[in-house]
């Protein structure tokens, strides 16, 4: 980077022979007066090898929603996020290894629920990568670990007791993938923001390469720079085992440790924000800062898309929303835009040049090259006071407009045009745009100007891009009043039912061979032993279902207890937590027992009790349960008979609806009604 000192801005700008689009001023005949002068050059040789931008699904159930979707909406939204040259169009594609246990916003199921049961089609993941793949054949897959079943820690909630079993149940999802799904899997993570464990990561090495996965990278720690950092540089057989040093929302910093390892550095979870302007903002600092500071060849944000009850924890926090399946509604914020103007222009085996940095006004650059004569160029000027990250860079800065010349040298100086894309925040005026086609520019000797406004972002290449779109999707809308499920699905596309959101256990389809009547298709609560946890999972099982506003309802839901003696299930309305605080969740609980009792709570845990009493409930029959509650009462139905009354409603006021086990049990639901008012 060349650059003069600051001098003063010059103030309102006049240009002739420039055009001038929408706060945009860009010469390539002149420099602008008092700009300073970036070279972007190749002679010298090039920076880092560039490794993509990709998206997180999972951490978890943060897809949860999107599999509901009808189409052509579903597939339209999927374009969106990984179609080449259409919309985002991720490098990469990160999701969750299901282990069974909350992790964020919901639980995901587990390939190896125990340990003789292998089951490759569980959950929606695998759905998300083919469908990525099928729009992208080139776009990478990584797994990692949030939690593991139980079986795995025997019974403690550690899984490095037992590295070998362990190391084969992550290589076991990674060859499943593969067998089952035709997916090849190109990095494993080790276990999700929590301590490592070095003999387990060498013992994964060894078991990936026993089983014919040599081309399976691992990245550590998915934490912090330190201590992986360090403990790379102290051992020898670290450093060989381990491929990328992934750390979560740096702060667009690495550690000197990490760049002194000579691995590749990645922000392997960053972002974190609401899609919505100022989150856009964040992004877009975000993707150039990460390598300009932290020599970061990789940014993937948490989350893909926001595809979950926006009322969980980190609602709306992805690069665009899909939380409306009942009504296909979903939106397209600027994250999506934002992320367009890296990937549509760069591909993963490109290389950063050298002459990249910090403009003097504040903001910064890159450019990239293929190495066979394409440039990109990014530039972005946000402003910290508008664009807000959940972690936001180390240092504070301000950002002025400023006048810049960019000289292109090297292999780069034959280059007589260059296309120009450009997104501009404007939070005050309400008149943001984003991912605008200005006319190509033609360089003089090599350079063009630029005159930056504050929060503005610029592509300017030689490779084609294209804003991608599809018509309006249908209206937002409330989730549905009246709503039922008999689960009656001989053949599911997927096997947790719609728009139920486990919380704690996992809620599936499932086939009932000994009931020849009413009561062969069911839902079911399959997790017997509490997971390996990474959140705050209750020691109840919890599914959520509805709209969260609710305050009238009335659920009537067949249950089947099959814990005989201690066994229990509930429904319930009002409920107000999900995710990490779901075991403080409150609401109002009627439970049914396998000893014949019954009481109704205003807790999950089940302590605070409002009433009590027989209900002559057992296992292995199944019984109608209907919970009503209208303002500040509520009353309960057994098999269609009043089973109590009069119970005082006082907090919460409003609520998801909910069914769910009295421990980690197994327990079948059908014939599930709610009408709301």
């Amino acid at each position: 980077m060349a650059a003069p000192g600051p001098g003063p801005d010059p103030g309102p700008l006049y240009c002739p022979l420039i055009f001038l689009l929408s706060y945009t001023c860009v010469s390539a005949l002149l420099p602008l007066s008092g700009a300073a002068v970036y070279v972007l050059n190749d002679e010298g040789g090039l920076g880092a090898e560039f490794d993509g931008i990709g998206g997180l699904s999972g951490g978890g159930a943060t897809s949860r929603l999107l599999v509901n979707y009808p189409e052509p909406y579903r597939s339209q939204i999927l374009d969106y996020l990984f179609k080449p040259n259409f919309g985002a169009s991720l490098h990469i594609l990160k999701v969750e290894i299901g282990g069974d246990a909350q992790t964020t916003d919901g639980t995901e199921p587990s390939h190896m629920r125990y340990e003789d049961d292998e089951n490759y089609f569980r959950g929606y993941e695998w759905w998300m990568m083919k469908e990525a793949k099928k729009r992208n054949p080139n776009i990478k897959l990584i797994g990692l670990p949030w939690a593991f079943p139980g079986w795995i820690g025997h019974g403690a909630n550690w899984p490095y007791d037992y590295p070998d079993i362990t190391s084969y149940y992550v290589a076991s999802w990674i060859r499943g993938a593969k067998l089952y799904h035709n997916l090849d899997i190109d990095y494993v993570g080790i276990w999700n923001e929590r301590k490592y464990d070095q003999k387990y990561i060498l013992l994964l090495r060894y078991t990936m390469d026993k089983m014919g996965l040599e081309q399976v990278k691992i990245i550590a720690s998915d934490n912090l720079w330190e201590p992986i950092s360090w403990s790379v540089l102290h051992h020898p057989e670290l450093y060989d085992a381990i491929d990328i040093i992934g750390a979560h929302y740096p702060g667009t910093f690495s550690s000197s440790n990490a760049k002194k390892t000579g691995k590749k550095l990645w922000s392997s979870e960053d972002y974190s924000t609401v899609n919505d302007d100022v989150g856009g903002g964040c992004w877009a600092r975000i993707l150039n800062q990460n390598y300009v500071n932290g020599n970061m060849t990789s940014t993937i944000a948490w989350n893909l898309v926001a595809s979950y009850y926006k009322e969980l924890p980190f609602g709306r926090d992805g690069l665009m929303t899909a939380d409306e399946p009942w009504s296909g509604h979903y939106e397209v914020q600027s994250p999506i835009w934002i992320t367009a103007h890296t990937t549509q222009f760069t591909q993963p085996g490109w290389h950063y040049l050298k002459t990249v940095g910090h403009l003097h006004k504040g903001g910064s650059y890159v450019a990239l090259t293929d190495g066979k004569g394409n440039i990109t160029i990014i530039i972005e000027t946000m402003s910290h006071d508008h664009s807000i990250c959940i972690r936001p860079p180390l240092l504070p800065f301000e950002v002025f407009r400023q006048n810049t010349t960019f000289k292109l040298q090297g292999s780069f100086n034959q280059i007589k045009t260059l296309q120009i894309w450009h997104s501009k925040f404007d939070f005050f005026k309400n008149s943001s745009k984003f991912f605008t086609q200005l006319p190509e520019i033609k360089l003089d000797n090599g350079s063009f100007s630029l005159h930056l406004e504050v929060d503005e972002i610029y592509t300017i290449t030689t490779i084609a891009g294209n804003r991608g779109s599809f018509p309006e999707p249908p209206a937002s809308r409330s989730f549905p009043k009246e709503y039922e499920d008999d689960f009656n699905v001989e053949n599911p596309p997927f096997s947790e039912a719609p728009n139920f959101a486990d919380q704690t256990g996992v809620f599936e389809y499932f086939i009932n061979f000994r009931d020849p009547g009413d009561h062969v298709f069911t839902l079911r609560q399959v997790v017997t032993q509490r997971p390996i946890t990474w959140g705050s999972d209750a020691d109840q099982t919890i599914s959520i279902i509805g709209d969260y506003k609710w305050k009238n309802l009335t659920i009537t839901c067949d249950v089947l207890i099959e814990t005989a003696n201690t066994g229990g299930v509930f429904i319930a309305g009002r409920v107000n937590k999900g995710g990490e605080a779901v075991r403080h969740a409150e609401g109002l609980y009627y439970w049914v027992f396998a000893d014949g009792k019954y009481k109704v709570t205003s807790d999950l845990p089940g302590k605070i009790v409002l009433a009590s009493g027989q209900s002559g409930t057992r296992a292995g029959k199944w019984h109608t349960l209907t919970l009503s509650i209208q303002g500040n009462l509520a009353h309960g139905l057994l098999n269609g008979y009043p089973l109590w009354k009069n119970v005082n409603v006082l907090q919460p006021r409003n609520g998801w609806a909910a069914i769910g086990t009295r421990t980690f049990e197994l327990a079948q639901f059908d014939n599930f009604h709610i009408q709301a008012s």
